[in-house]
Formats: structure tokens, C-alpha cells, sequence
């Protein structure tokens, strides 16, 4: 057997770039691309490795760790997760600037590699710079941190390690079940030194997706509740999308009559106008597919974790008679709700279950029943999202606007705050893809960096990121690094002067305007003037500050046609919120208070806590 002398570093980009995947029928590299941000950690080990490898796999500069994580999350999510990227820093404050990114890769279930700089394993300059030193633990470093937020782990102490921790960690950011961020802190001392590797190490390797098949008695099982039902209903999710098993849900939907809802993740798997669709489902969810959960005796959850927001905090299903199958390739999540579990991925579990089903459909009542809530529905999206003279527009107006601008290929990007409730209500999503929103950790700060992404992924799309003051004002820089790279975002800021969310938030729970909104912690003189048009100017963007709906259509079509990142803001009604729709949300009351409002607020969640499904 051949070997070849490299240093760990170089080892480490030589097995990244032969690593391969298949997209639309072609072979394309696995990885396409490096995020560094460089330091004394990284820069002369991996530095150099990169450097060699450049016109294979290229290195990309960010202007912040945590943002060029989600930059990287963004583009795997974009890609189903058939592609993804790798992000590496120095020790100290650049690696801990990435774990908040990690943890939104680990809830989201999205690959991405992460390569902070470490300690040096031969300790001699001991404590260099940036480490962190504990007292009772001598191999203890930041990088620990990540422990946590990582699928997989390790700390690489000796050059040869990679040999055993590489194909570990590719095998788990490849695997549709346990999906998720690997982390691999590299010493920088062991970054440079060399080793004798196999030749056969670097030997190309194509990785397809890994396409789970049910077990025959848990598919017997799912088919036969399916039949038994009155009033059955799909939940579609994230896995739908990763699966690639959106026209496999439309078919399989529309051949048995059943209405199908939509989490964060899962939206955009079935068009917004498809016969089937019902809409968002769960505290930020629509009134049709809210009504049939209610009402539903068996609900088919497909690709989903089935979080607090899709479950209204597990009150939502109130069918004395409510069942569940979970139709998951996770058998953590197959079994949540004392479901009856269908480990699988979902096109072939799809498959499978139509095999079995045959000729049957749901009755036809409960179909013509959602068909005509779900237009009902629609009516009044369309209401809500229609232009309007106020010269303070609601959040639903904005992206009413910004719906009507995107073409049917474009994309929409957005995460934390208000905005993802209205969003998940109101975007009509026409194809899968156009609609992407970080709802698993709610990250503020996702927003600009994950547009990147996500324009990366297609530089022929264009990509509208929605993004809040608040957000913006937490995480803007990526705009620079939009700009620098040639990938044109059309940001719309919604200045709401505050945390506008949280502040209705914490006065529907009984609080008093506090901490939230600028007006809200004044301490004396006027409020602050943030002119985000000049500061994204600043940053490189093409920026204009616009008031009303008008003014903000003509903008957006001044962006359209513009050649480079395009931000545009907009004063925007804090308080304003779209009544349809939504269910409840359990958010903990305190039960002692000398404020009326906080024990009439406590006592609307002791009652509302009663339909709470308890168990599993």
C-alpha cells in the first residue's frame, strides 16, 4: 500500500475535496467550499492547506464566525442537505463565536464541518494565547463548548487521528437520521506536522443519500389506522424537503384525499394554491389547518420533530379518539406522542404506504370540508397581505408586497421574531425551495448571513431576506461579505423600534411594556435615529429608506434590477398582528404577582393548560 507525507492539515483538505455527491443526476464535490475567518490558530497550519487547494475547493472570508456558520447551515439547508460547507477559526473567541451557529446546525438537523483552531497538544508554550485554562482539568479547552451542539466531536491530538475521526465525522453529517454540525478541533501544533498517510485514504468516494426502508409490521400497522380513519391529516415537514419527496407528498395527498398542513421546516412541500394544502399549522398556524387538527382522529406526521410551535404546546389535537403516525427516518422522533412509529425515509415510506392504501381515500366530507376551509383561509390571507395607505404598515403588508415582487423561483429568507409568525401564515409559497425560515432555534442574527447561503446555493434566484431591526442591528456584516462576493441579496428592514415580538409578547402574559421597545428603556433625552439605509450604505449595499406600501413596491422593483445587494427600510407598526389564525402557546405565567393583569393573565393559563395532552 502507497503512502503519501502530508501534514494533518493538508491530509484533513485532500479527504474533503475527494470526498463527492450527486445532484440532478450529476457528481459534484461534497463540500463546496471553506468559511475562514484566519488567526493564530489556523492560519499557518490550515492556512497553507487551503491555500494549495484553493482552486479545488475554495475559501471564502467572512466578517463573523457565528455569521459564516449560518451562511454555511443556510446553503446546506438550500441544498436538501446533498451539499454543505466547512467553516474553521482560531482558538479562542473565534471558535466560541460559532457554537451559537452549531447549536441552530444541531436543532435544525443540518450538516455543516466545523474546524476551530486549538491548545497546542505538545502544551510547551502553554497557556498560548486566547486559552482558556482549568484549574482542575488540564485538557479542557473552549472548543469543549461545542460538545453539546455537535453530532459528533472529537479533539485531533495526533496527525494519524484523522484517519479514524474523518470518516466518522462524513458518516454523520451524510446521514439522513442523525444529520447535525461535526466538529473536529484541530491542535494547532498537529495541523503542521507531518505524517505518512495512506494512499487509499484520498481515494474519491461518491455519497448518495441513504434511503431507509419501513419495517413491514410498522407499515402494516400505519395502513391500517389510515384506513380505520374519519378524519385523517398529513403534517408535512423538514424531512419532506430533505428527502426530496415533495411531488411524492402531492401525489400521494391528492390520491387519497387527504388535507396536508405545514411546520416552518416543511413549508413550501406543497404549492400554496394545491388542493390539498391547508396551511401552517400550530401557534403561528392557519385557521383551516388548525380547525381539521382539532377535529382530526388520526393525523400522519411526515418528516417533522413536532415542536412545541406545531403541537400549540400539545393542545392543539383535541379529538378524544386522536392518533399519530410518524413517518420518520429518526426513531427519536417516531415514537413522540405515543405515536405509532414508521421508521423510514419519507419517499419510500410514502411509497410504501401507498402500496398498501391501494384504492382507499379519506371520506369525502372531511376532503370537501378542508378544501373549503382552506379557501376561506386563502380569502383571507389575501386580505391581510393586500396594499394598504397606512403610514405605518403592519408586518403582513410588508411581505404582502415582497410576496407579490418575488418571481416564482425566488426565495425568501427569514428567522427570528414577529415576522416568522405572520410568515408562516401568509407567504404563499409557490415551489419547494422558496421558502426558507430558521425556526428550530429561532436565531436572531440568521437572517443576512443565511440569505448569503441560500444565494450561494443559486446564484440565479433572487433571495429576499426579511429581517427585523432588532435582528439587524445584532448581525449585519454579511452584507459586506454579499457584496464582496458577488451574490446579490434584496434585504428588507423592518424598523419596528424594538424588539416589537417580545413586547407583545410580554404584555399578552400580563407585563407592562419593559426592556422591549426603544420608547421602553429611555432613560432620558429622544429616542434614538438609526438610519439603516446609510449604515447598509456604509457596509457597501445599495440602500434607500422608504414610508408605505407604495413607496416600498416601487423600491423593491428598483432592486430587482439592481446589480448588487439592495437594502431597503421601512418604519413598521409594533403593535400591529394578523388576528386569523394561530392557537395558543405555553408560555409560563408567574402565579403570584400585586399586578391585576399578571394574575388575570395567570389564571387564563391555568385554564387554558386543561387541554394540554399529558404523556408521551
Amino acid at each position: 500500500m502507497g503512502t503519501i507525507r502530508l501534514t494533518a492539515a493538508q491530509a484533513l483538505v485532500r479527504y474533503l475535496c475527494a470526498q463527492k455527491t450527486e445532484v440532478d443526476g450529476a457528481e459534484v464535490p461534497l463540500f463546496s467550499g471553506v468559511f475562514a475567518i484566519f488567526g493564530h490558530g489556523n492560519v499557518a497550519g490550515l492556512g497553507e492547506a487551503l491555500y494549495g487547494a484553493r482552486e479545488e475547493l475554495p475559501t471564502y472570508r467572512s466578517h463573523n464566525e457565528q455569521a459564516m456558520v449560518h451562511t454555511a447551515v443556510a446553503y446546506a439547508k438550500a441544498m436538501n442537505r446533498r451539499r454543505m460547507m466547512a467553516c474553521t477559526t482560531s482558538i479562542g473567541p473565534g471558535a466560541t463565536n460559532m457554537v451559537t451557529a452549531a447549536a441552530v446546525a444541531h436543532v435544525n438537523r443540518l450538516p455543516v464541518l466545523l474546524l476551530p483552531g486549538d491548545v497546542f497538544a505538545s502544551r510547551r508554550p502553554d497557556p498560548v494565547l486566547q486559552q482558556l485554562e482549568d484549574f482542575g482539568d488540564a485538557t479542557m479547552s473552549v472548543n469543549d463548548c461545542f460538545r453539546p451542539v455537535s453530532r459528533y466531536w472529537d479533539r485531533i491530538t495526533r496527525p494519524e487521528q484523522i484517519l479514524a475521526s474523518l470518516p466518522a465525522a462524513l458518516e454523520v453529517l451524510t446521514d439522513p437520521a442523525s444529520c447535525g454540525p461535526a466538529t473536529l478541533a484541530l491542535c494547532q501544533d498537529v495541523q503542521a506536522m507531518a505524517c505518512d498517510y495512506p494512499e487509499s485514504f484520498f481515494k474519491p468516494q461518491l455519497r448518495r443519500i441513504r434511503r431507509i426502508a419501513p419495517d413491514e409490521d410498522e407499515l402494516a400497522a400505519a395502513a391500517e389506522a389510515l384506513k380505520g380513519a374519519r378524519k385523517p391529516m398529513v403534517i408535512a415537514g423538514g424531512g419532506v424537503h430533505y428527502s426530496l419527496a415533495c411531488q411524492a407528498l402531492a401525489d400521494f395527498a391528492s390520491r387519497h384525499g387527504l388535507p396536508v398542513a405545514e411546520t416552518q421546516a416543511g413549508k413550501g412541500a406543497l404549492p400554496w394554491d394545491h388542493p390539498c394544502q391547508v396551511g401552517a399549522i400550530g401557534v403561528t398556524g392557519a385557521s383551516a389547518a388548525n380547525a381539521l387538527a382539532a377535529e382530526s382522529d388520526l393525523v400522519l406526521a411526515v418528516g417533522t420533530r413536532l415542536s412545541d410551535f406545531t403541537t400549540a404546546s400539545r393542545s392543539l389535537f383535541a379529538n378524544s379518539a386522536w392518533r399519530m403516525i410518524q413517518l420518520n427516518v429518526q426513531p427519536f422522533d417516531a415514537v413522540k406522542h405515543g405515536a405509532l412509529p414508521l421508521v423510514a425515509d419519507a419517499q419510500r415510506g410514502l411509497g410504501a404506504l401507498e402500496t398498501r392504501l391501494g384504492e382507499w381515500q379519506a371520506p369525502h366530507a372531511w376532503t370537501e370540508k378542508a378544501r373549503t376551509l382552506a379557501t376561506t383561509w386563502n380569502e383571507a390571507v389575501a386580505r391581510a397581505t393586500r396594499a394598504t395607505n397606512a403610514p405605518l404598515p403592519s408586518d403582513a403588508h410588508v411581505l404582502g408586497a415582497a410576496n407579490r415582487a418575488a418571481g416564482p423561483r425566488d426565495v425568501m429568507v427569514c428567522a427570528a421574531g414577529g415576522l416568522p409568525g405572520e410568515l408562516h401564515k401568509l407567504w404563499r409559497a409557490g415551489r419547494p425551495g422558496a421558502y426558507h425560515l430558521e425556526y428550530g432555534y429561532s436565531c436572531m442574527g440568521y437572517e443576512i448571513a443565511g440569505g448569503l447561503g441560500v444565494k450561494i446555493a443559486d446564484p440565479s434566484r433572487e433571495v429576499f431576506v426579511l429581517v427585523g431591526d432588532g435582528s439587524y442591528l445584532m448581525m449585519n456584516s454579511e452584507i459586506t461579505t454579499s457584496v464582496l462576493m458577488g451574490r446579490k441579496l434584496i434585504v428588507v428592514v423592518l424598523d419596528n423600534r424594538g424588539f416589537g415580538c417580545i413586547d407583545r409578547l410580554q404584555q399578552s402574559c400580563g407585563g407592562e411594556s419593559f426592556n422591549t421597545l426603544f420608547s421602553a428603556v429611555r432613560i432620558d433625552g429622544e429616542l434614538p435615529e438609526v438610519d439603516f439605509a446609510a449604515h447598509a450604505a456604509s457596509l457597501g449595499a445599495i440602500s434607500e429608506s422608504v414610508r408605505g406600501i407604495t413607496e416600498l413596491e416601487a423600491a423593491l422593483a428598483r432592486a430587482k434590477a439592481a446589480d448588487r445587494t439592495y437594502v431597503i427600510a421601512i418604519e413598521t407598526d409594533p403593535v400591529a398582528t394578523t388576528a386569523e389564525g394561530g392557537a395558543w402557546w405555553d408560555v409560563a405565567i408567574p402565579e403570584v404577582s400585586d399586578r391585576e393583569k399578571v394574575g388575570a393573565a395567570h389564571a387564563r393559563y391555568v385554564e387554558a393548560r386543561k387541554a394540554q395532552r399529558r404523556g408521551q
